[in-house]
This record gives C-alpha cells, sequence and structure tokens, in this order.
C-alpha cells in the first residue's frame, strides 16, 4: 500500500509531563516533523518563530499554564562582550575551530558521556548509547554542521568541546553544544557561543540563536549575560529585559502560547 505524505505540515501537542527547568511545573510541547524537500524552508521560518530542531522534528512549548519558556537569540553585529567575557576569549586564544559535516565519532561521543556523567546525570540524555547519540548527530535534513575545538596537547590535537549546528537563512541555530567538564577557567560554554557568534559575522547572518531562556531557572541565567538578547515573546523578538518584566503567569493558567499564530513558508 502506498501512503502519501500530507502537503502541509502536521502539528501536534505532546502529552503532559514533568518540566525539567521549574519545579512543581508541567510541560507541554507543540512540534511537527521534518520530511521532504522544503526541510529547509520549514526550519528557517518555524525558527524565527521560537521553535527548536531535534533530529527531524520542530517544537516549541505550549503550556497551558506557563510562559516562562523563551527563545532566545544575539545579534551578531550588535553584541557587546563584557570584561569577562573578554578575559574567557584571551584564555581560550589557543583554541583551533573546525567545521565539519554532522557525522558522529568517538572522541565526540567520549566527550559527550563524560560532560553529561558530570553536568547533568539525572537527565534525559544520561542513558544515550553511541547509537543514541550518532543519530541525533546525524539525522537531519537540513543544513547542519558540526564545529568543533581542539587545543594542541604534546603536539596533538585533543577535542575539548563540540556544538551541532544548523545554518539557517538568517543565523546560526546552536543546536546542542559539549564542552569538556574538567576545563572549567577556560568558560567553554561561554566561548563558544562567542565564537559562534564570530562565525556568524564570517557568514554575514544577523542572528546567533541559543535555545530557550527559561524565566526563573538557574539552568538558562548564563544566556542573560550575552547582550543584547532577544527573546522571542508574544509572537515578536523583543529585547530580554522586557521580556523579563512580565509576569510569569504560572498559576493563573495562560491560553497565550495556544493563541499564538504559526506562519508557514508562502508556498506550502
Amino acid at each position: 500500500m502506498r501512503h502519501t505524505l500530507p502537503k502541509n505540515p502536521q502539528f501536534y501537542v505532546t502529552a503532559p509531563q514533568d518540566c525539567p527547568y521549574l519545579e512543581k511545573q508541567v510541560e507541554r510541547k507543540l512540534f511537527t516533523a521534518l520530511y521532504g524537500s522544503n526541510s529547509r524552508r520549514l526550519n528557517n521560518s518555524l525558527s524565527k518563530q521560537g521553535f527548536r530542531r531535534s533530529q527531524n522534528v520542530l517544537y516549541r512549548p505550549s503550556c497551558s499554564n506557563c510562559n516562562a519558556c523563551m527563545s532566545a537569540r544575539i545579534s551578531s553585529t550588535a553584541f557587546k562582550q563584557s570584561k569577562s567575557q573578554k578575559r574567557i576569549r584571551i584564555r581560550n586564544k589557543d583554541v583551533i575551530r573546525t567545521i565539519n559535516p554532522p557525522l558522529a565519532t568517538d572522541p565526540q561521543y567520549d566527550l559527550f558521556k563524560r560532560y553529561i556523567n558530570k553536568r547533568h546525570p539525572n537527565g534525559g540524555m544520561s542513558d544515550m548509547d553511541a547509537e543514541d547519540f550518532a543519530a541525533m548527530i546525524e539525522e537531519t535534513n537540513v543544513e547542519s554542521r558540526i564545529v568543533e575545538y581542539y587545543i594542541n596537547i604534546n603536539g596533538n590535537p585533543e577535542l575539548i568541546s563540540f556544538s551541532l549546528v544548523d545554518i539557517l537563512d538568517d543565523g546560526i541555530s546552536m543546536v546542542y553544544s559539549v564542552f569538556d567538564p574538567d576545563m572549567k577557567e577556560r568558560g567553554l560554554g561561554t566561548y563558544m557561543i562567542m565564537d559562534h557568534n564570530d562565525l556568524a559575522v564570517e557568514m554575514k547572518l544577523k542572528f546567533v540563536y541559543l535555545g530557550y531562556w527559561v524565566k526563573g531557572s538557574s539552568k538558562m541565567d548564563y544566556k542573560k549575560r550575552f547582550s543584547p538578547l532577544e527573546v522571542f515573546a508574544d509572537d515578536k523578538w523583543v529585547c530580554a529585559s522586557k521580556a523579563s518584566q512580565r509576569s510569569l503567569n504560572i498559576e493563573n493558567g495562560s491560553s497565550e502560547k495556544q493563541g499564538i499564530p504559526i506562519y508557514l513558508p508562502s508556498d506550502q
């Protein structure tokens, strides 16, 4: 039997589950599958509307009683380094960046496991094996890359961090990042974001998409250090400082997300 895929994207909502960022909260996600020749255009369009990619799925928070999760990005040309960020850049002047196709390697997986075991031992990715990791990296039908960072140790290159990214028509989307958890003095997480901003400037792209900033979550506070930070709130990109003044609407029930329209590429 031959099955015909629907012409337009189909959107679904996940079942409620515990929120990984805010205690005593429940999360739901709106999602759609990426397939076919229009995947790249759909990824471009929905990324501008607060969606994120995980393998061949695009998703966005759709919580009925909370609006704390907001997609965040920085303007590549407007970004201003703080004094501490300048010091981190100097500390990492020996780091070498390479850009590669989205193919998983053993050194990547080894670094991923060390990172997860030290930084997120109880998270949802802690039980991922090598096949799961390869799927995360390689299952993509959009323009994806692996950005790797090396230092020379005794004449040999050693992988110290890497990022899976999507190249959008207006920016670089950092899908997932990993760094050596034993090199705290380098501030590799911060350095990678700054270097991705450099890369966006080199590629003449306007933005670096950082994932979600969650108001009220200490895990996500680091994103506020990148100025000026924009977040997607109420169907538009606004300065994060303005979004910080919004009430969270955690207890009173908010239909805000459900009422936000979704704009598709013009020929969809």
